[in-house]
């Protein structure tokens, strides 16, 4: 009776388990969306709008400049009953073929970039998508696209909403036609328009849209960017106009491979299991950045793991020793053009669309590499204009060109601006701490292969020793430059006052004494010179309309009593398309460092230096920093910082040899592989007996 019971009991306990168990379903990734908006950015109705807006504008400056096409972008929007608002998103972008625009607009998780090591502004394949979800979930409204793709002879129209059970786009209404600009009445070559309805609410301030692509012009200058705001009377209420400041695009980036130290265990053994090579060698040099076969062979030996064993037998307690290997083993860094930093001049440019200020100051510092992820820092300070004096500075951050604009307290850039002790700078920073005040606005910006978030929403950066240590390095950088020129400008305020004081005061009683003695006039320059007794620095950049060339005149006035001698130092703007003329001798110090030197200054004489600067457009040079060598202070110039230029000059040189090496594992492209690795490792070494050793072993780049 007791075993008919138990027997009874186990049965009713497996139909529960069955029934627990056949109630189990598959979650399509559009159904969790759908019940998880807030993961995509659309938690509240205030957010909504910035969100969809940005996914619109991220992909349409990703497919302009992934296509060379400068980027113009129009946003507006239409207020219409109750919570709703109409975005209207075009651009001038290379358009979605036909048979593609179903899964870019309505399949979650589909995209090109989630795998590739590189700088994007997005990778997971969710935005665009995420607000076509959005506008059928609140409004049941569906998205209208018109894409027009340049061989094309006419654009497609199509309405999508989204099947989120399938994770697929219902697509209806398509048609072809021919499609026109309303404005100007002229047909479109190409180009990509969205149409949507959404529950939202439009906000000004902060956090806003007019905030949002303010941001967005100011990281991409090559972007031509517009917004229009109308009320549901079809009356403008707000409206932004952000052009192109430069015709520029960013570098294109090239995708690496993974670097051993940022590599996870279960990331290794996938790469384990789907590898097709047939060594451990060949497996590490064809799957990681940085493994020459020196390396490789170190990492075996340390692992206790054969050479010629193949990948897949290898066993999850040998990976586990691999990993561990990988942390004791000096490999080469990452490449570093996976990245595309916005550079020091368009960072004034693009400042200068939204930002009215006297003064800027911007350095994008060398690449760095954080668990081998490589990342670059920049920072821009502007200050003056018309930025407020009374409140907080404006904190302006940025991850891969795209704005952070919420939870601005909790973020790594701001953190880093926060350990800098602005005061000493010339700054309100009471206590020195917290966000400092004054008509300041700071700029930063990380760019990186693989930004660390705080959470889903990509709001804020996470902590990290190394981001937060080159961060704070900048915004010394900018401080410093910050610094000279309130110096600068206060010690030439003095002596201006000084001198116009002197030339006016005593030519007066120089005159009247002439008169009164009926005498000749002396000669003031001495005593003048004696009553000024200091050398006086100017600098004037300038524009050669007619030759199309930035000028730089610099004057240097000696007003003291005895000769003197300098070497003057002048930061000018050096890149790749920018070139020095008609320079009247002097040398190179750095990049972007010309010095030149006066042997001679006698007492109540000047000096000028005068050079041109090719490749340039106007207003791109408007203010330059004067440094200078020897015996007393120059009013107007700061003497040089020694340890700074020789570390601007170790940061060259590395470069160099990094673009050297890279030279060099070209050149034997095609050749036997592992005679490739010995000659390339070879040449490294060569370059390092002749002097680079000190240099590399300081980055920790080989033995």
């Amino acid at each position: 009776m007791s075993s008919g019971l138990r027997r009874t009991c186990g049965g009713i306990i497996m139909t529960e388990v069955e029934h627990i168990s056949g109630k189990q379903k598959q979650i399509a990734i559009s159904e969790f969306f759908e019940k998880n908006k807030h993961f995509l950015g659309f938690d509240t109705l205030q957010r909504a709008i910035i969100t969809a807006v940005k996914e619109a504008v991220d992909n349409s400056l990703d497919a302009c400049e992934e296509s060379r096409i400068l980027p113009t972008i129009k946003i507006e929007i239409n207020r219409k009953k109750g919570d709703r608002l109409e975005l209207i998103s075009q651009d001038n972008g290379p358009g979605i073929p036909r048979d593609s625009i179903e899964n870019v607009f309505g399949k979650f998780l589909l995209g090109s970039r989630f795998h590739a090591i590189r700088q994007t502004r997005g990778q997971q394949g969710i935005g665009i998508t995420g607000v076509v979800m959005y506008s059928q979930l609140t409004a049941g409204s569906k998205t209208n696209v018109i894409s027009k793709v340049k061989n094309d002879s006419s654009a497609v129209y199509v309405e999508l909403g989204l099947d989120t059970r399938k994770n697929k786009a219902t697509k209806t209404g398509e048609r072809r036609d021919i499609w026109i600009d309303e404005s100007t009445g002229l047909e479109i070559p190409h180009g990509l328009k969205i149409k949507t309805i959404m529950k939202a609410k439009f906000q000004r301030g902060k956090q806003s849209v007019y905030q949002y692509l303010r941001m967005t012009s100011i990281v991409n200058p090559h972007a031509s960017i517009s917004l229009i705001v109308r009320d549901q009377k079809g009356e403008i209420i707000e409206e932004g106009n952000w052009p192109r400041t430069t015709e520029k695009l960013p570098r294109i980036v090239n995708e690496i491979k993974p670097h051993p130290h940022g590599i996870h265990l279960g990331a290794l053994q996938r790469l384990l299991r789907e590898s097709e090579e047939r060594k451990m060698t060949s497996f590490l040099r064809h799957n990681f950045s940085g493994v020459s076969i020196r390396a490789a062979k170190e990492i075996l030996k340390n692992s206790e793991i054969e050479e010629n064993r193949t990948p897949r037998r290898i066993k999850s307690e040998e990976a586990g020793q691999m990993i561990q290997s990988f942390q004791k083993i000096k490999l080469l860094p990452p490449p570093t053009d996976c990245l595309s930093p916005i550079e020091d001049l368009l960072i004034k440019k693009g400042l200068s669309k939204a930002i009215d200020s006297r003064f800027a100051s911007t350095v994008t510092r060398s690449p760095k590499v954080s668990q081998g992820n490589p990342f670059q820092i920049e920072v821009g300070l502007v200050f003056g204009g018309n930025l407020s004096a009374d409140g907080p500075i404006e904190i302006l951050r940025f991850a891969n060109r795209v704005p952070l604009m919420y939870q601005q307290g909790g973020c790594l850039l701001t953190k880093s601006l926060e350990a800098v002790d602005w005061k000493r700078y010339g700054l309100d920073h009471p206590g020195g701490r917290g966000i400092p005040k004054g008509p300041a606005a700071v700029l930063v910006h990380l760019a990186s292969t693989n930004v660390q978030f705080t959470s889903e929403a990509k709001e804020a950066v996470a902590e990290n020793e190394e981001v937060f240590e080159e961060i704070r390095l900048a915004m010394l950088e900018v401080g410093r430059g910050l610094k000279n020129h309130l110096k600068k400008n206060s010690e030439r305020k003095k002596a201006r006052e000084k001198f116009e004081l002197v030339n006016i005061i005593l030519p007066e009683i120089a005159k009247k004494s002439s008169q009164l003695l009926s005498k000749e006039e002396p000669d003031l320059a001495p005593i003048i010179t004696k009553i000024m007794n200091a050398v006086f620095c100017e600098e004037e950049i300038g524009w050669d309309k007619e030759r199309k060339l930035a000028t730089c005149k610099i004057t240097v006035f000696n007003y003291t009593a005895r000769a003197r001698a300098y070497t003057i130092l002048a930061k000018w703007p050096e890149g790749e398309e920018s070139k020095m003329i008609e320079n009247p001798g002097g040398r190179k110090e750095a990049k972007g460092i010309w010095a030149w030197r006066l042997d001679t200054l006698n007492p109540g004489t000047s000096a000028e230096i005068s050079f041109m600067v090719s490749g340039l457009t106007k207003g791109e040079w408007v203010e330059t920093d004067i440094f200078f060598r020897g015996n007393g202070d120059i009013i107007g110039a700061t003497r040089i910082d020694e340890k700074l230029l020789e570390e601007m000059r170790k940061s060259e040189s590395l470069e160099a040899i990094e673009l050297e090496i890279d030279d060099v594992s070209k050149q034997y492209k095609g050749d036997n592989e592992i005679t490739k690795e010995v000659e390339l490792e070879s040449t490294i070494k060569s370059n390092l007996e002749e002097g680079q050793r000190t240099l590399f072993d300081s980055y920790g780049v080989i033995e």
